[in-house]
């Protein structure tokens, strides 16, 4: 009996070990636009599918939701002041807790996505302000400002990033000359190192976390370089500086716009810049300490829907073109274009998701051939259409300014 109560012990831990380092964040679990679904629809009524519900109080802001197995929780502005927001998976308000003044200059409202890991919740505002919730009740941990508190500097429209959490640190990008970028305790808020890359302003970007078996990687855009940094002692190992088009004065504020969080697969980073390289493929090597550009397409143009690699494909959308192409990702050549607006995408169950920015939510099959399946508008919201989409559970969650709506995509 001893035996077996040692292994239904070693095996509870186990278990709970797993479940508190389970990860809900920006563009999906693994940061990366993929989401785990199956049994989808594979075409929609011209009419879309179908709304199960709407919840049109959640402030104005282009953030996504995260979703947990049994809450949605997304942030937004009102009156100028920014709240997250929990919900239940019928579009219920469980509860909202503020984090603060709200970005209100260019594009009021909040800018990026909450991150979860096991009962805490971190969330970051445009004025910079970095805030750790209680999951279950919303209740306050610690906060701490980017600006007043790190030294850090605004950015022409604001604080953007969503946090990157990994073992016991949350990662943010101040911008400041010397506090460039920093690691915090994600318990206590406490500084844990300080990387002071390039001395850029910030970029917009969601940072993403590189695992070799050497070490641990944190990737970021600050306004005008790529850098990675040493994940447990925050020493810069090397950047990659960006190539402005000649439309782009350089300036703090201008051709600063790097919002696409890289990828990385076998050895390679890729990324797509709106006003820096474009499209660009880097060797990293094994170590992690060196890069090498492989290839470089300066005329891709996706400033913040994120892209998406599948196989030898990358998929990306242009704001020039005004389409979303399918590159070579051996070459960075484009290899084919659908005329269907510049827009943010992700990917289930094998199909293209992309929500351009005129609201219309496109189905597309992938493949040398881009093949448009279904689409419809979204109406209801207000503002821009510029949020990322997420998939969960059968649900298509669209967040279009003050209103977050709910699609049953799932076979029936």
């Amino acid at each position: 009996m001893k035996r077996i109560l040692l292994i239904f012990i070693n095996l509870l831990f186990f278990i709970l070990l797993i479940n508190a380092q389970t990860v809900s964040q920006f563009r999906g679990n693994a940061r990366d636009g993929k989401f785990e679904e199956t049994h989808l629809l594979a075409s929609w009524p011209v009419s879309g599918p179908r709304l199960m519900w709407e919840f049109n109080s959640v402030g104005n802001g282009f953030g996504s939701p995260v979703i947990t197995r049994d809450a949605i929780y997304i942030n937004g502005e009102i009156d100028s002041t920014g709240y997250l927001f929990a919900l239940d998976k019928k579009g219920k308000l469980l509860w909202k807790s503020d984090y603060g003044k709200e970005w209100m200059k260019t594009f009021p409202g909040s800018r990026s996505t909450p991150t979860i890991v096991a009962d805490l919740i971190y969330v970051t505002s445009g004025l910079g302000n970095m805030t750790c919730f209680s999951l279950e009740n919303g209740k306050k941990k610690w906060s701490v400002n980017k600006v007043n508190d790190l030294n850090g500097r605004h950015t022409l429209h604001g604080h953007a990033e969503s946090p990157l959490v990994y073992d016991d640190k949350v990662i943010l990008v101040p911008g400041g000359q010397d506090t460039n970028v920093v690691a915090l305790n994600r318990f206590t808020g406490k500084i844990a190192w300080i990387c002071s890359g390039a001395g850029d302003l910030p970029g917009y970007n969601s940072p993403i976390l590189i695992q070799l078996p050497a070490r641990k990687l944190v990737v970021t855009f600050t306004s005008y370089h790529m850098l990675g940094i040493d994940a447990n002692t925050g020493k810069l190992l090397w950047s990659h500086e960006q190539v402005n088009t000649p439309l782009v004065e350089r300036k703090p504020g201008y051709g600063d716009t790097h919002s696409n969080s890289a990828f990385y697969e076998n050895g390679f980073i890729y990324y797509v810049a709106g006003d820096g390289n474009g499209a660009v493929k880097l060797k990293l090597s094994n170590d992690g300490s060196k890069i090498e550009q492989v290839w470089r397409n300066p005329d891709i143009d996706d400033y913040m829907g994120g892209f998406m690699k599948i196989g030898e494909k990358i998929y990306t959308g242009s704001d020039a073109k005004k389409s979303l192409l399918s590159l070579d990702a051996k070459t960075g050549q484009v290899s084919d274009s659908l005329k269907i607006g510049c827009g943010a995408i992700l990917l289930a169950n094998n199909l293209l998701y992309y929500y351009n920015q005129k609201g219309d939510m496109n189905l597309v099959k992938p493949g040398e051939k881009l093949e448009k399946i279904s689409s419809f508008k979204v109406t209801a919201g207000t503002k821009e259409h510029f949020s990322i989409p997420v998939i969960a559970d059968g649900v298509l969650y669209i967040r279009h300014g003050k209103s977050l709506l709910a699609y049953a995509i799932r076979q029936e």
